[in-house]
């Protein structure tokens, strides 16, 4: 889940604005648990859902309105759905506008990053780019792919074959989150196990602090509360 916002025109920005693989052998980055999305309205009485038919590539649009949020408007993907976050003093026509103005711009920066990310080919390429620039290129993976069925985990790997796959959610987040996933799962092909070395290796990708940090913010937001560690 990653958020787009906008403000209101006139108005000042508020500053707060196949199935999943199982086995000992098998070692998973996890992914948001299900729950509810954080929204500074979401716990306002007054505020109202709406589901509506949305572009194609965006599925179901749900409309929420919070007698909370006054000045900004927001959008973000959430469970298959796009969510779009308004005030609740709106009018019908305002409504309208702004949500096909934000999932507009949704729509066109998740087919962006789509196609700067490519598709298996381009992510095989990736991943041995980074085992050669911070692991030396001692990880070799013998497959890397996106996959549509990962619900509840960033990337895989399977040491065994040496697999790796990296679920399609991550195509909407940042590309240094996605090189993180990547460089944890081609550690495991080096390191099974989540020991001191294991992380030591990880750590050798320069951003993996920060990237570890956006992605407990999301589960954060898709929890509504705290959650466990990112493995």
């Amino acid at each position: 889940m990653v958020p787009y916002g906008a403000c209101v025109p006139g108005t000042t920005p508020s500053p707060s604005a196949g199935p999943e693989p199982s086995g000992r052998a098998r070692r998973a980055l996890p992914t948001a648990r299900r729950g509810r999305a954080a929204d500074e309205g979401a716990t306002d009485p007054g505020e109202r859902p709406d589901l509506a038919g949305g572009p194609a590539a965006l599925g179901q649009v749900e409309v929420r309105r919070s007698a909370r949020r006054r000045r900004t408007v927001t959008a973000y993907r959430e469970q298959g759905r796009t969510v779009v976050l308004i005030p609740a003093a709106f009018s019908p026509a305002e409504e309208r506008r702004w949500v096909a103005q934000m999932v507009a711009k949704l729509q066109t920066r998740e087919e962006r990053r789509r196609r700067s990310l490519g598709g298996d080919d381009e992510l095989m390429l990736r991943a041995r780019a980074l085992s050669a620039a911070h692991l030396d290129g001692l990880a070799e993976p013998a497959s890397v792919r996106w996959v549509d069925n990962q619900n509840r985990r960033w990337g895989s790997c399977t040491p065994a074959d040496g697999s790796i796959r990296l679920s399609s959610r991550l195509r909407s987040m940042p590309e240094y989150v996605v090189d993180y996933v990547l460089v944890h799962e081609l550690v495991h092909l080096l390191e099974p196990g989540h020991d001191e070395r294991f992380w030591a290796l990880v750590a050798r990708y320069p951003r993996a602090e920060r990237a570890r940090g956006f992605l407990e913010g999301v589960e954060l937001g898709a929890s509504g509360g705290p959650s466990g560690d990112v493995d």
